[in-house]
């Protein structure tokens, strides 16, 4: 099984609930939310008030991703904004179990993201307390970019880490996925599908997204 998350990062902020309702529309699973505060990324985007209104617009599941320094100091508040995951990176958390835990009580799916060049060994005890792995084939701080090709191998030495240790743990990937890696991607072991330019960078959003499945679903 396999999920589209597009990521509001690409969208039309002007017309965000309409933007948002065409992907619910094509068929998207989940609403990625990139939220960066211009230290541990060079980039800010949104923040809380941003996910409260998200709540208020869609019944879609927000998938909220924290690149931002000290994480576990607003996590939770994500989580009481309306936030039905969160993830927060391996990197920027020194207490990445207390993070991932507090997430989980406060009734959210609790995720950690890794960067590109960061080595799979980092992941080897927070495991156990996520939900999820957010692969970032990109370096996490702007939309756009193109799928760093090692992620690839990266994300199936992951499948076989989280398979072989017999955890339910999924695996999410962000970052130049489009329709002409999806099926590549959901191949190698990616079950959660993040999709920004790819589907809101199209004139048809709706669309991209029933394109994004119809290639993805090759491999199902």
């Amino acid at each position: 099984m396999f999920e589209i998350a597009p990521s509001i990062l690409s969208a039309d902020f002007a017309r965000l609930a309409e933007e948002i309702r065409a992907v619910e529309e094509g068929g998207a699973a989940l609403l990625h939310v990139d939220v960066m505060d211009g230290h541990f990324v060079p980039n800010i985007t949104i923040g809380l008030p941003v996910v409260r209104s998200l709540r208020k617009a869609t019944s879609l599941p927000l998938d909220t991703h924290l690149m931002i320094a000290e994480p576990g100091r607003y996590a939770v508040q994500f989580v009481e904004a309306g936030a039905d995951m969160v993830s927060v990176h391996v990197e920027a958390d020194d207490h990445l179990q207390r993070t991932l835990t507090a997430i989980r009580e406060a009734g959210a799916k609790a995720g950690v993201a890794i960067n590109p060049a960061t080595p799979l060994v980092m992941l080897e005890e927070a495991l156990t307390y996520a939900d999820f792995v957010l692969l970032m084939s990109v370096n996490p701080g702007f939309g756009g970019q193109k799928f760093v090709p090692t992620s690839m191998d990266k994300l199936r030495r992951l499948r076989r880490m989280i398979d072989d240790r017999g955890l339910k743990t999924r695996i999410e990937i962000d970052g130049g996925v489009d329709a002409e890696n999806v099926a590549k991607v959901v191949e190698a072991g990616a079950e959660i599908l993040v999709a920004g330019s790819a589907i809101y960078g199209k004139n048809d959003p709706a669309a991209a997204v029933r394109e994004l499945i119809d290639k993805a679903t090759v491999w199902v």
